[in-house]
């Protein structure tokens, strides 16, 4: 998922922002920082419950120095991230990714906009968007994700090959039903725009966590 230059320019004023994150309680991912949206506002303004059966893997393809995993949250807890033509008017997701930390933005039991707009991609997965912001090591920042895609798949009983990338959900407008297709997202693990050898690698990883638990 990438983010419109405006918002990017925004983005340092949302890392200044204050917030009352507080860490995730026992029983959830160890080191996650939960930073929800306010319910009842914003891409939460609509109670929309979920039962997660996949997990969607995505890239910010944001690369100021600020766009972390905290940043990220901030923008969706102050309502900066706007989805002119989806179904609530925000973007959203569950859990942003960097190379020291994890914030979670959305419970995994209720819907994000992440994927396909009204698709199944939004129905039913858990949204990790995967910072790209400028000094983050990126293969620190695909080990966590794929550890924590592995706990989420123990948490939740979803099957590896529920572990898709953004590409695979094709992307129909809520508004005018533009048919956008296929984005070559998580455009780092992808080959040629299509998951290949490079996704499969990422997938081996995800395993060899999940099993380890």
């Amino acid at each position: 998922m990438s983010f419109p230059h405006v918002l990017r320019r925004s983005l340092l004023g949302c890392c200044l922002l204050s917030s009352c994150a507080v860490m995730v309680p026992q029983g959830t991912p160890p080191g996650v920082t939960v930073d929800l949206i306010p319910n009842g506002r914003y891409a939460r303004a609509r109670h929309r419950t979920m039962r997660p059966t996949f997990i969607t893997i995505h890239a910010t393809e944001n690369y100021s120095r600020s766009a972390g995993a905290r940043a990220h949250a901030q923008m969706q807890k102050t309502g900066a991230l706007k989805g002119r033509h989806n179904a609530i008017g925000y973007v959203s997701w569950h859990f942003t990714v960097d190379d020291h930390s994890i914030y979670q933005s959305l419970p995994v039991n209720e819907r994000g906009e992440h994927a396909d707009y009204d698709g199944p991609g939004n129905r039913h997965s858990i949204g990790i968007e995967m910072c790209e912001n400028r000094g983050n090591n990126r293969t620190v920042t695909v080990d966590r994700t794929a550890r924590l895609a592995a706990w989420l798949m123990k948490q939740h009983g979803i099957p590896l090959s529920h572990v898709v990338p953004h590409q695979h959900w094709r992307m129909i407008r809520h508004d005018d039903h533009r048919d956008l297709g296929h984005k070559n997202c998580p455009h780092f693990l992808m080959d040629r725009g299509r998951p290949g050898a490079k996704w499969q690698a990422f997938l081996a990883r995800v395993n060899a966590y999940y099993r380890a638990m």
